[in-house]
């Protein structure tokens, strides 16, 4: 998906920002959500380097496969959402759909960082509804921003 983007990189209190939506999403839930960001897609196909970066990640490692992937490919201007089959097959393709529209409108207005933490709070939100957080659950993947 093209994206209008305004600014080449995100400073240190922007990706703190992010960081910190990440955490409060994952206070509720016991599933987990990865934001990457690099300048360029390494691939031709926006899905195929999300979906590498997912593996590469070990996202799929989750105990309840309900890890979420934001990726975002800065100077080609282009993302992709992934989520592991457990959350898929919850929320269905519509969600994901949906998800995307809001990133892109957040994108086109110049309110990258806004619509990426706005993302991250809807897919928390469903993460919760499907996955709820557990005394037991720990936090299986780092909240940081992945900077590729």
């Amino acid at each position: 998906m093209n994206l209008f983007f305004r600014k080449p990189h995100f400073s240190k209190q922007e990706l703190l920002q992010i960081r910190r939506s990440i955490d409060d999403a994952e206070n509720c839930t016991s599933g987990e959500i990865r934001v990457y960001v690099e300048n360029q897609c390494k691939s031709i196909n926006i899905l195929e380097r999300a979906a590498f970066c997912f593996n590469k990640l070990e996202m799929s490692k989750t105990e309840h496969r309900n890890g979420v992937l934001i990726y975002l490919a800065l100077k080609d201007q282009k993302f992709a959402i992934i989520g592991d089959k457990g959350i898929h097959q919850q929320v269905g393709e519509d969600f994901w759909q949906q998800e995307k529209n809001i990133l892109q409108q957040h994108f086109q207005s110049g309110k990258i960082v806004e619509g990426i933490c706005q993302c991250v709070n809807t897919i928390g939100n469903h993460l919760q509804k499907y996955f709820p957080h557990q005394s037991n659950d720990k936090n299986e993947l780092s909240n940081d921003v992945v900077i590729g």
